[in-house]
């Protein structure tokens, strides 16, 4: 009788012994199923990352890529600007300020379309504030009366229409503005955009030739250094 009772009980532990290794081996069959399914199956793309996934190249260009707007362009002298704006050289103001020249050799005029009736020639363009040194253009601002866009890059894509400039999703967000500003810096010369203001109302860009820049900051160094006093 013990003898049965002992036989039986070794059943009874090989029995439970084959289901825990059948049910140990199903588990493992399915984690290695998903183990393989999961590194077997791509991740489909997501389309609205396209963008911001690409690597940023440098700009290369040069000032003869510098966009143009309306005919303002960098380079150009004060008599072919003011030719852009009939009427403009017959302004007391305009004369005012583009004879009213620096120690540095720069000076700053506004030019408003709407003032000369150039609406028409100008359209979209509040008013374009220029910046000249030796008398040729070396920065223009050109602001915008709209529209309104979502985001800058809408701005800026809209902008470069027509230029060889790079897209959007290669120029720099500036930093706390990301969804109003950025900024596009080439070997010669930089651009930035602002995108806000109700219906696109403060919208502008800056054009700006690096290298006349520099000569002014150059000069405006050199003549503050010439005026410290020697210690």
């Amino acid at each position: 009788m013990k003898s049965f009772i002992a036989l039986a009980s070794f059943l009874v532990l090989v029995s439970l012994a084959c289901s825990a290794s059948k049910s140990a081996g199903s588990e493992r069959a399915v984690n290695q199923n998903a183990e393989i399914q999961s590194t077997s199956t791509p991740t489909p793309p997501n389309p609205n990352q396209e963008n911001t996934n690409r690597e940023k190249e440098p700009c290369t260009l040069k000032l003869a890529g510098a966009p143009t707007v309306n005919g303002v362009r960098l380079g150009m002298s004060t008599e072919e600007l003011l030719a852009l704006f009939p009427g403009s050289n017959d302004d007391p103001e305009v004369r005012a300020s583009t004879s009213g020249v620096t120690r540095f050799g720069t000076a700053s005029v506004v030019l408003t379309p709407e003032r000369y009736q150039l609406k028409e020639k100008f359209p979209g363009i509040s008013q374009t504030t220029v910046r000249l040194i030796d008398g040729r253009v070396f920065e223009y601002t050109v602001n915008y009366t709209g529209p309104a866009y979502s985001h800058v890059d809408k701005f800026v894509a809209k902008f470069i229409e027509g230029t060889t400039l790079p897209a959007a999703d290669q120029w720099d967000a500036y930093v706390g503005m990301d969804n109003q500003m950025k900024t596009l810096t080439c070997a010669e010369f930089e651009v930035r955009a602002f995108a806000a203001g109700q219906g696109g109302s403060l919208n502008y860009v800056v054009v700006k030739d690096l290298i006349a820049d520099k000569a002014f900051r150059d000069r405006r160094a050199k003549a503050r250094a010439q005026a410290s006093p020697t210690p």
